[in-house]
């Protein structure tokens, strides 16, 4: 078996008394592309930080890329890019210069080379005069990562990096990232979006600092149990609250016009929806459960250890 590129165990970190991350366990393969979910506060950030040599963890063991998280956080440094959820370069630099500045940090030989290298790369060329500050937020995404790619890791710590992202920007850089992971590049990616998880390989939601399901997107709806159903109709989005308290209901989610209304028992959710839909002259049909569907679920059930 090819050695795994983040292989961990039972890592912890306290900030003060709020334990942020509980016993994080990991195994990602090289060339994968490995989605963080989770709300905000959920421990994300923390856990790729730890990982990537960082933040030191307060307890736990393993490696990335071969090294060990606990001893050897400054080798693995130089072997990953880390993009940060906010843009992070000099803003009165032009493109061309901020790539150049960056290489220099790391002291690289041939720099000159590696930046128009990587201006070719991600289509940046005909703006490698263009002051950062000017750009878009699609151009200052694409800029980012180029700078993560400089110095040629064989890990990307993505950490949201598509927040405040047109569509098309968005789908722009997750093109580039699974040609990124076609070339052995392993990538770890912290997203809200259940389009991009949808793009990863595999998947771990975390809550509370502690990871409640991990697997691909298709074994983690499974491992939910729901069934769902599609609601429309009438005034279908104003009787969430009305569906919340049918029998067989755990959840009721709107998705435009529609509302999914998910429960484990099938039979008990069929027969009470069916009833309620005929008396309000409702459509109700049987659907998948999404992935969408599952994570609500999830947050759902998770406990506040604080609370």
């Amino acid at each position: 078996m090819a050695e795994l590129a983040i292989d961990v165990r039972g890592l912890n970190k306290h900030f003060g008394t709020h334990h942020v991350v509980r016993d994080l366990a990991l195994q990602v393969r090289p060339g994968e592309i490995f989605g963080f979910l989770g709300p905000n506060g959920s421990g994300k950030t923390t856990s790729i930080r730890m990982i990537c040599g960082l933040l030191t963890p307060d307890s736990g063991e393993g490696t990335c890329l071969g090294l060990d998280v606990m001893r050897q956080s400054r080798e693995i440094k130089r072997q990953v890019g880390y993009m940060t959820q906010r843009f992070s370069l000099w803003e009165d630099l032009t493109i061309a210069e901020n790539l150049d500045f960056v290489a220099r940090m790391f002291g690289m030989r041939g720099r000159r080379e590696a930046v128009t290298r990587a201006l070719a790369d991600l289509g940046l060329e005909g703006r490698r005069d263009q002051l950062a500050g000017t750009l878009s937020g699609g151009w200052k995404q694409r800029l980012a990562l180029a700078a993560c790619l400089l110095h040629e890791p064989r890990l990307l710590l993505l950490d949201e990096p598509t927040a405040g992202v047109d569509p098309k920007a968005r789908r722009d850089f997750w093109e580039e990232i699974h040609r990124l992971s076609a070339d052995g590049i392993t990538v770890l990616v912290s997203t809200h979006y259940m389009d991009e998880a949808e793009r990863c390989h595999r998947l771990a939601y975390l809550a509370y600092g502690q990871m409640l399901a991990s697997g691909t997107g298709d074994e983690i709806i499974a491992g939910q149990h729901l069934h769902t159903w599609a609601i429309d109709g009438g005034d279908a989005p104003g009787l969430a609250d009305a569906l919340r308290a049918l029998d067989g209901v755990d959840q009721v989610a709107s998705f435009g016009a529609r509302l999914h209304v998910s429960g484990q028992d099938a039979d008990g959710l069929a027969a009470g929806l069916k009833d309620f839909c005929a008396k309000r002259e409702l459509d109700a049909e049987p659907v998948e459960p999404s992935l969408e569907d599952a994570f609500i679920h999830l947050m759902r059930d998770a406990p506040d250890p604080d609370a």
